[in-house]
């Protein structure tokens, strides 16, 4: 694993508490320091800088963000604003008379966010002129970075001044990251990046660096390739045609959402891929596979840009819509009368499926069910720790406890498109016949009646983190040192029981007793590194079957938690190393 250092310092105070620590044994070579004022380090920091510039529509300064939910009065009209999205109503409004003095009051006092984080309590408006009169003005140049971003989470080791790890801490955003680079610039740490690093240019694409010069040529390349919209409209007013129309060409976009005269068609629609193709013509691609094709035409008037969408067969789509919301990789279009697209761009997704092409897919890597719903019952929980493998010759393996299980697996087509059949002996619910309705490198969407399935790639070669992982896992005899449900301690149930996790994926569980408990274990990224465990049914371990989050690894203490979809932390497991 390769690092880039920022930093020397003297002492080591204390981690900031909300970071969490990750794995990294790897010292590193005293020649890559850096001092504070180095490019790279101020670079790593712009990037972190708070964008101020989204709400400008409310508060007309790029340094500064108003804390939502706020009140105001748009041209006579009182409305919460509890979201970005109701920026868009405020628009709306200013938009519904061409020649009207528009008009926005905030109601007093609000918490704003300044670039570095810092809240403050404003309480009227005067106040609020005098801070915003601190920011660069419209479309000037300033200090963050808005066109690249860092693919959280990230994490940095700190040395002491003999090179040697002390601590590893995670980073989870960009608010945590301001602040640690801050005391690194002050000298009060002495870090390390954990490389690789992925980074997230302003288009939604990714770029994998590998070290410190990479990165620096990364951010330097791409700091000001995109348009920071730094001006007081809201988004899209001051969008080109020309703009606007190289944009939709760059790469497929996928339909998110869908709704037309007010109602939702998100089952009909999304996961369609739209391609616009430079001679005006747009490609519709079905989730099944079939070929729709129209026109497409753009203009921009005084109310903001227009896509219009010409179809014979498609009506749904057959509108002339308005560009109300562009983010990074993501245009929403919306319609009088209850009508809204949400469009991804997806430059990795497959258009043109093929036999050959699902089956290079399949046999790069192993492949984890990351989602298995059988006539609207979830079953991937039987999956957990127990990845696929595709090889030549149409044969499909399945690691449980340790051992290969053998099956067969084909490619088939049919009118519908692409069909995928897996058979496995005591696995009745893979053995239907899939429909290939998502093809990317690192994702495979099926479909078979009521029932869907989503694979996603697991490649452990090559990845530093999981490698240390797996080797501290692999190096000896653990226990739970705790189990905790919400504010339950039952970690007593697990009292004398030893768990090894051996090489080939199989965790042995020795209970007081000395019987056996067999079970699968996997480590895997997925926007953050996760450790699957599977005992089957064999109680007290069967409710540790879940997919865990590591928050933490030291070479004789592993924490991991169960979170909820909004954050909220469930459960604790806690695996200390005799």
């Amino acid at each position: 694993m390769k690092k880039l250092l920022l930093l020397p310092f003297f002492a080591l105070l204390m981690l900031m508490s909300c970071q969490q620590e990750v794995v990294d044994v790897t010292a590193p070579a005293e020649a890559e320091a850096l001092v504070a004022s180095s490019t790279l380090t101020s670079l790593v920091a712009s990037t972190s800088i708070k964008d101020g510039s989204a709400d400008n529509i409310i508060d007309k300064a790029n340094c500064l963000s108003v804390d939502l939910p706020v009140t105001v009065v748009v041209n006579g009209v009182e409305i919460i604003i509890d979201s970005k999205e109701d920026f868009a109503v405020i628009e709306a409004i200013f938009n519904e008379f061409d020649h009207d003095n528009d008009n926005l009051e905030i109601i007093f006092p609000i918490k704003i966010i300044l670039s570095d984080y810092t809240e403050m309590v404003i309480n009227n408006r005067q106040e609020l002129i005098e801070l915003a009169q601190q920011c660069n003005g419209e479309n000037e140049q300033d200090d963050d970075i808005e066109c690249i971003d860092f693919q959280y989470p990230i994490s940095f080791s700190i040395y002491n001044t003999q090179f040697q790890v002390i601590d590893v801490v995670t980073i989870e955003n960009d608010a945590q990251l301001h602040r640690f680079i801050r005391r690194v610039r002050q000298g009060e740490v002495f870090a390390s990046i954990n490389f690789p690093v992925t980074m997230v240019l302003a288009d939604g694409t990714t770029i994998v660096v590998n070290n410190n010069q990479e990165l620096q040529s990364t951010i330097e390349e791409a700091k000001d390739a995109c348009n920071e919209d730094d001006n007081n409209d809201y988004h899209d007013d001051d969008f080109t045609k020309e703009r606007l129309d190289a944009l939709l060409m760059t790469c497929p976009w996928v339909v998110y959402e869908m709704e037309r005269n007010q109602d939702n068609l998100n089952d009909f629609y999304r996961e369609y891929v739209m391609v616009f193709k430079a001679d005006n013509v747009v490609k519709v691609h079905s989730r099944n596979g079939d070929l729709l094709t129209g026109r497409w035409t753009t203009r921009v008037t005084d109310r903001g840009a227009l896509i219009k969408l010409e179809f014979d067969t498609l009506v749904d789509f057959a509108l002339e819509w308005f560009v109300y919301d562009l983010e990074p990789g993501r245009i929403k279009l919306y319609q009088e009368g209850g009508n809204r697209i949400i469009l991804k761009k997806n430059c990795d997704i497959v258009v043109d499926i093929t036999k050959e092409r699902i089956e290079s897919y399949l046999q790069e890597c192993f492949w984890r069910v990351a989602r298995l719903n059988i006539n609207g019952t979830d079953n991937e929980g039987d999956y957990i720790g127990t990845p696929l493998k595709f090889f030549p010759n149409n044969i499909v393996k399945i690691r449980v406890n340790g051992e290969l299980v053998e099956g067969t697996y084909e490619i088939g087509v049919r009118n519908a498109g692409f069909i995928l059949q897996i058979n496995l002996e005591g696995r009745p619910n893979l053995q239907l016949e899939w429909l290939v309705t998502f093809l990317q490198s690192g994702l495979i969407k099926l479909q078979s009646s009521n029932s869907q399935m989503v694979l996603e790639r697991h490649c452990p070669d090559g990845d530093g983190d999981l490698f240390d992982i797996d080797q501290i896992l692999n190096s000896g005899i653990w226990n739970v040192a705790l189990y905790q449900e919400g504010d339950v301690n039952k970690t007593e149930n697990y009292y004398l029981y030893n768990i090894d996790f051996l090489e080939n994926g199989w965790v042995k569980v020795t209970d007081p007793n000395n019987g056996i408990i067999d079970g699968s274990w996997l480590s895997f990224r997925n926007n953050g590194l996760f450790l699957g465990l599977n005992f089957g049914l064999e109680p007290p371990f069967e409710v540790l079957n879940h997919r865990w989050k590591i928050v933490s690894v030291k070479e004789t203490r592993i924490e991991l938690k169960d979170l909820s979809n909004t954050g909220t932390v469930e459960r604790i497991l806690v695996l200390e190393r005799q």
